[in-house]
């Protein structure tokens, strides 16, 4: 049998390349390797103050945009997070188990809250990580690919686990991180010292997966670059880095090979070529987007969370039991 992988996005702002990069490109092998569960985690994204009529639109982009990229849900198992009510059940039995030393370690509740403050910030927010943990326990997932910044959440899934199992007897899998490639870890193209961002103040951060080719050509005229205008790959020059990071994994060349490319060119070339690779990838992904209505991914999701119940169900079976819950 083939080990079980989890993963999923939120439904909030607006998804970039390096949202593409970072995951969903990496899930696409991934889905032919693993039994693959994908989510629309809509459940997270209500943590912090949502439209509700965004929020319905959101999800369905976020699964169009999954479709679009080729995941395909006769491979995998793709639905949204709130159609599986098991994630908030389990949930809060993690929640009785989990501790504020836990919690208090996140990296992310204290980086989020520090915008509106954290007297301000919802319960949610904080707990959101047990939620997350629920997510991955739920279906006996083996490996959870994540970047660096997730990485915290999945070591909480794995105190969980054990901590659950010691206590009530061998229940759940204790999940492996699988972290993603350091070149896909993609940064804002204002500020190469911070990852891109779908929640950026300014839209010069990141490529939106909608803009158009125009939009694509204007953000990376404006990209930071750093001093000099040779085109070398260096930790000296991380602007310049993260650039030809996108270069390559939109070409699948790699860095040697784009360095060669532009040897005794200089930015403007360089930026004009990158410009290319991106809308080569975008303009046919934006026509398969467009070509996905509502009414097709709705079905998806239905079916999808169909098959995600039928986990989710024999497990909180399983966990009911353990805990000391009557049968229903």
């Amino acid at each position: 049998m083939k080990q079980r992988i989890f993963s999923g996005i939120q439904p909030s702002g607006n998804l970039h390349i390096g949202n593409y990069l970072g995951a969903i490109k990496q899930w696409l092998p991934l889905q032919d390797e693993y039994d693959a569960l994908f989510c629309v985690v809509d459940l997270h994204a209500i943590t912090v103050p949502q439209d509700p009529i965004e929020l319905h639109k959101k999800t369905l982009e976020i699964a169009k945009i999954y479709l679009a990229a080729g995941i395909d849900p006769e491979k995998c198992i793709l639905f949204a997070q709130s159609h599986v009510k098991e994630h908030t059940e389990l949930a809060w039995i993690l929640n009785t188990i989990a501790r504020l030393g836990d919690l208090d370690k996140m990296t992310q509740f204290k980086d989020k809250s520090a915008k509106g403050g954290a007297e301000t910030s919802s319960v949610g927010l904080y707990t959101y990580p047990v939620l997350m943990a629920a997510d991955i326990l739920l279906y006996d997932t083996a490996v959870v690919p994540v970047g660096k910044d997730q990485a915290q959440h999945v070591e909480l899934a794995r105190t969980l686990a054990e901590r659950f199992n010691k206590r009530f007897s061998e229940t759940f899998v204790v999940p492996e991180v699988k972290l993603s490639k350091e070149g896909q870890i993609i940064m804002g193209l204002d500020d190469p010292s911070k990852k891109m961002s779908k929640s950026a103040s300014s839209e010069y951060n990141y490529i939106s997966l909608t803009d158009d080719a125009a939009t694509v050509e204007r953000k990376i005229k404006k990209a930071v670059t750093d001093s000099g205008s040779e085109i070398v790959y260096s930790d000296d020059k991380p602007a310049l880095k993260n650039l030809i990071n996108i270069y390559t994994l939109f070409s699948d060349k790699t860095q040697e090979e784009v360095v060669a490319m532009y040897q005794g060119k200089g930015y403007g070339d360089f930026k004009a070529g990158l410009t290319e690779v991106i809308v080569h990838f975008l303009s046919p992904f934006q026509e398969r987007l467009a070509s996905i209505s509502d009414e097709e991914v709705e079905g998806v999701l239905r079916k999808g969370a169909e098959k995600a119940r039928i986990i989710a169900k024999e497990k909180m079976r399983q966990v009911n039991e353990r805990v000391g819950f009557l049968s229903e």
